[in-house]
């Protein structure tokens, strides 16, 4: 999943794509280099950011769908808000992925369901000025265990506004009100949100943990758009686990780390093959 930021202030690259025709051209090099879905969102949901009007919003994606909808491309729009999910969905989008699991606006769910659109549930506690205060961080039953506790309760929410399992996607949510070891305890534990039984999104790239993680000798984060290799190594990771899909910035580096892994694996099972067959003769 490709991510195209309609934003002024988006962490890793707000105000680049903010003109529609630049969010255009960029989900058309996205989708050159191997994105099978594009993202595109209006507002920016890191931590601290201000919501934009409605009305700014929808002006800022509804061009940028349309356009890239016409041309065949496979769309979601990243929104917590059911005016602009309607709008996108008429515009062409097939996806909504709602950062708050519809808890910032439960009419969104609504929305989804009369559409028949896919349906992101994210994991998700407060809204950007908030979501990184000290109450928001705890988990108390481990951050796993209640992150799968909570993505059950909206996906409920989610059934009983009349959303079909079969159009259901979770994300776990990470960066959103977690630690940053929170968000290696979420990766490290992808197969129990497996068990939820729904495809699973997961969006770690260029986030705050890695920069933590790569992090100079005085403790300086790693600027955000030197992140990459780190989460080309989780998007392979991810990849063996049979998630859905990853949301990335680079999509070419996530691409080329996939398909060296392809060949390798390949090429293992083709060795382990023939030293089989080389083992029956004997």
């Amino acid at each position: 999943m490709g991510i195209v930021n309609v934003t002024p202030d988006s962490f890793s690259d707000g105000g680049r794509f903010l003109a529609t025709d630049d969010a255009v051209a960029h989900g058309h090099a996205l989708l050159a280099q191997g994105a099978d879905l594009l993202d595109i969102g209006g507002e920016s949901t890191r931590p601290g950011a201000t919501r934009p009007l409605v009305a700014d919003e929808l002006a800022r994606v509804v061009p940028v769908i349309e356009t890239l909808a016409q041309e065949g491309a496979t769309l979601s729009v990243d929104t917590m808000r059911p005016e602009v999910a309607k709008a996108a969905l008429k515009a062409g989008a097939m996806i909504v992925n709602d950062v708050s699991g519809g808890l910032a606006d439960p009419g969104i769910l609504k929305v989804a369901a009369d559409h028949s659109a896919t349906y992101v549930v994210m994991h998700w506690r407060a809204h950007g000025a908030e979501m990184q205060q000290e109450d928001h961080l705890v988990y108390a039953d481990g951050v796993v265990a209640t992150v799968k506790r909570e993505l059950e309760q909206r996906i409920e929410a989610a059934r009983s506004a009349g959303i079909q399992d079969d159009n259901i996607v979770i994300d776990p949510g990470l960066g959103f009100s977690k630690a940053a070891d929170d968000n290696w305890r979420l990766l490290a534990g992808v197969e129990e949100f497996h068990k939820l039984g729904f495809p699973l999104l997961i969006g770690a790239s260029r986030k705050a943990f890695l920069g933590r993680l790569l992090a100079a000798p005085d403790g300086t984060p790693r600027p955000v758009t030197e992140r990459e290799s780190a989460h080309d190594a989780i998007t392979v990771f991810l990849a063996q686990r049979g998630v859905w899909a990853t949301r990335v910035h680079d999509v070419r580096a996530a691409k080329d780390a996939l398909a060296a892994t392809a060949k390798l694996e390949g090429v293992t099972a083709r060795s382990a093959e023939t030293t089989g067959a080389r083992e029956t003769i004997r």
